[in-house]
């Protein structure tokens, strides 16, 4: 009986042992393991598929149409979350909403913010966002690339023994974001300067706007925790009609209720404005489809806006909750 019993325990031990994930310690590639990593917004899941590639196991908690500002965390992705190796988030108070859980983040998990080595003096403090910084750097590309910069470094830190096929991986994904960075500036030249003037329903593309030429005015603040009332749709309803401004943008993870009572508004002042398209701001398109990537949502919302901008009618059909 007492034999048993030492089996028993001898079993359970070597289970146990079998079970653990020492901290800081990669999985053995020799044995097909995989670093497991979990990303918020599919931005920065898009980067560390195309850093990481064969070697990592990526979760993205947030898909198609989530609004990161108001997202919270389930019971699931508290559960993929503690299980992760590493986790990727954006930072800036973007996933506000889950900045008490990835605080608590311990033990064998690493937290990393992909801004949090970008030159503060490159981020846009907007007055109306109490102090904080603007955190959709991924509209400018060229610093979309310091946090591709910043996945890279991590991965290569955390897992020593494929440092090269990460600079590699990553050097060759930085090639591709310097030929979209020249693509949406060649784009963007095709609008006279005057007529450059992107109307959206949240003021997340402030960083396209200084890199790319264009005045940028949105519905709802920088967060769209904060709800536009009747003021400020007047507001703009005034302003593009006195500008003429002949197109403006629904976004695929912003309702679009507000900006069609802004399209109604200018209408009864006597200026037909068109809906130019929906735009993809604080999450890309679907999997498997060329905006389900980063480089293939900056080509369609910089072609969908130019589009727009320049022949003055709809690019797609309006959309209704």
């Amino acid at each position: 009986m007492q034999r048993l019993y030492i089996s028993l325990c001898l079993m359970v031990s070597i289970l146990v042992f079998i079970g653990c994930d020492p901290k800081g310690k990669p999985p053995d590639a020799s044995v097909g393991g995989k670093l497991r990593v979990v990303t918020t917004i599919g931005m920065i899941t898009d980067i560390v598929k195309n850093v990481g590639a064969e070697r990592v196991e990526v979760t993205g908690l947030m898909g198609p149409g989530v609004d990161p500002h108001l997202y919270k965390a389930s019971a699931g992705d508290v559960q993929r979350l503690t299980s992760a190796q590493l986790i990727f988030y954006n930072g800036l108070h973007l996933e506000s909403k889950m900045g008490d859980i990835l605080a608590k983040m311990s033990g064998n998990t690493k937290t990393i913010a992909v801004t949090d080595t970008v030159d503060r003096n490159l981020l846009l403090t907007p007055p109306e966002f109490e102090g904080q910084y603007d955190p959709h750097l991924w509209f400018d590309v060229t610093l979309w690339m310091k946090a591709v910069g910043k996945v890279r470094d991590t991965l290569s830190e955390y897992d020593s023994d494929n440092t090269l096929m990460y600079w590699t991986n990553a050097e060759r994904y930085l090639a591709k974001l310097s030929e979209l960075h020249e693509y949406v500036k060649v784009q963007a030249e095709r609008v006279p300067s005057e007529q450059r003037i992107l109307v959206t329903a949240h003021d997340a593309f402030n960083y396209f706007g200084k890199a790319y030429g264009f005045e940028v005015r949105g519905l709802q603040g920088i967060s769209t925790a904060t709800e536009a009332g009747i003021a400020d749709v007047q507001e703009l309803a005034t302003f593009i009609a006195e500008k003429r401004i002949p197109a403006i943008f629904l976004e695929s993870s912003v309702s679009s209720r507000s900006l069609t009572a802004v399209q109604a508004a200018v209408n009864s002042k006597g200026f037909d404005v068109k809906i130019g398209g929906e735009l993809f701001s604080d999450a890309m398109g679907n999997k498997g489809t060329p905006e389900g990537t980063y480089i293939g949502m900056v080509r369609y919302n910089i072609d969908t806006i130019v589009k727009a901008l320049i022949g003055g009618t709809s690019a797609s059909s309006m959309v209704e909750d």
